[in-house]
């Protein structure tokens, strides 16, 4: 068995956390770039993506996708594509990212949007 990274031993650790509470809400999950932030809404049951965004999308402002102000602008969008698609409760899967920075600005946005998580 291949050795994994430290952040691929994060993500499997939140991830099992999050499977052993039961998967009953969607996941809303994050991936972080040098460049970019990415938020999806999942129901892992389906298997279907609910709702997303990203600071590629047409709305965003691209210059400030690097940092903590594009990341809750993310964060808002989110969490206005997920209450179109019906869904205001979630679980936060931060995947192998620390919860600080980037991805704590997102999630205080998503749950200012009205995310319970």
């Amino acid at each position: 068995m291949a050795k994994m990274s430290l952040f691929e031993r994060r993500r499997a650790r939140v991830r099992a956390k999050l499977r052993k509470q039961g998967l009953t809400r969607p996941r809303l999950t994050i991936h972080r770039t040098g460049q970019h932030i990415y938020a999806q809404v999942i129901d892992d049951k389906e298997g279907k993506t609910l709702a997303a965004a990203s600071s590629l999308d047409k709305g965003a402002n691209g210059k400030n996708a690097a940092t903590s102000e594009g990341a809750a602008e993310v964060g808002k969008r989110v969490a206005e594509a997920a209450k179109k698609a019906g869904v205001t409760d979630v679980v936060f899967d931060r995947g192998g990212f620390l919860f600080h920075g980037r991805v704590k600005a997102l999630a205080d946005a998503a749950r200012e949007g009205g995310l319970e998580f």
